[in-house]
């Protein structure tokens, strides 16, 4: 059983440890039968730095040792609104049901941090639209990003197109609509259900995307840009679909919700213990790693707390920026090849190559 109240009382090495935040829920907001929002406040009262399409990391102890995950923020820093994430409930998942059936307004949570890359370019002047792909639950980081295009980015129009089984399951409908009706044109929602007699739009596939693509376009397509999220098959489906009519590969954005363990066929091209010095709030940590145990690996091993989650190269939150030497990455479903090329690297599943090497957080 999850425990949310007084998580730091009963372990006290993570009221002492810096990288573990504790944010109090404020209220929740139920959106649909299986989906609740969870307004949340720092221990200060201060306002919490983030960006849209980024999520908090919570941290639950258990006997067998801590488990991470991570759910994305729903609230918009450009609308003056409290801190919220939405959490939809998972079958067979332990932590979302207890957030759903547990979780009580003055619990306390302990959060290691924000992360996630799903977020708007700095540079958003060679866009003039952004279309957003979703099914399910993959509204809630989008949901922040509507919203923070909408208050201040007045030069983009949006397109959402939203999967659901029907209105009554579908998180945010009601605030999506009134957004919609507010934006004097600016944002376009086509709404699919499955539940839908109308069987030609209830499930997005690749004739029906190209159709409503060709539709709503207001823009040439190496100007639009176009973030997708829900189940990963439903990802694949729209991705292969937007390369296909000539959207760049450089102007998709998308969000894994499903965390899995990928089968890596692969090896390094050197197997060597190199040394790893890491740069992490202002101090320096020296190890040794060696392949088969990446680079995450052996922090935990030897109790230097860098961020992490999904573990398994799928959310960004154990990035790094790789200064001097190389490391070799197993499995990213994150980084561009720009972002690469820049040293971004993810810790767990990256590992030293060619030498030591050394990392900055």
């Amino acid at each position: 059983m999850v425990k949310f109240v007084s998580l730091t009382s009963r372990y006290p090495f993570m009221q002492e440890h810096p990288t573990y935040q504790r944010l109090k829920i404020q209220q929740i907001i139920t959106e649909t039968q299986d989906a609740r929002t969870f307004v949340l406040q720092q221990q200060d009262g201060t306002p919490y730095r983030y960006r849209s399409g980024q999520f908090l990391t919570f941290a639950f102890p258990k006997p067998s040792g801590e488990q991470r995950r991570s759910y994305s923020i729903s609230s918009s820093p450009e609308c003056s609104e409290p801190l919220s994430i939405t959490v939809k409930r998972v079958e067979n998942g332990e932590y979302s049901r207890y957030f759903i059936d547990h979780a009580q307004k003055g619990d306390e949570l302990l959060c290691t941090g924000v992360g996630g890359l799903f977020t708007l370019p700095e540079d958003l002047s060679p866009y003039r639209q952004v279309f957003f792909f979703v099914a399910g639950s993959g509204i809630t980081p989008v949901f922040s990003l509507i919203k923070t295009i909408l208050a201040a980015h007045e030069t983009l129009s949006v397109v959402l197109i939203y999967s659901n089984r029907s209105a009554s399951d579908t998180i945010f409908y009601r605030q999506l609509i009134h957004l919609a009706e507010q934006s004097k044109g600016r944002l376009i929602i086509d709404f699919l259900f499955s539940s839908s007699n109308n069987i030609l739009k209830s499930r997005l596939n690749n004739s029906l995307l190209t159709a409503m693509l060709a539709e709503r376009e207001q823009t040439s397509r190496d100007t639009m840009l176009c973030y997708i999220c829900g189940p990963v098959d439903y990802m694949d489906t729209v991705s292969i679909t937007l390369l296909t009519e000539g959207v760049p590969k450089q102007n998709i954005r998308t969000e894994n919700f499903v965390s899995y363990v990928p089968e890596i066929t692969e090896t390094p091209p050197d197997t060597d213990p190199h040394t790893v010095s890491i740069q992490l709030d202002g101090k320096t940590y020296s190890m040794q790693v060696q392949y088969p145990v990446s680079i995450l690996q052996q922090a935990k091993k030897e109790g230097i707390h860098i961020p992490y989650s999904c573990e398994s190269g799928q959310c960004g939150s154990c990035l790094a920026r790789c200064t001097r030497g190389r490391v070799w990455i197993a499995y990213n479903e994150v980084l561009t090849d720009r972002e690469l090329e820049q040293g971004l690297v993810l810790t767990c599943q990256g590992f030293p190559v060619g030498g030591d090497i050394e990392l900055e957080y």
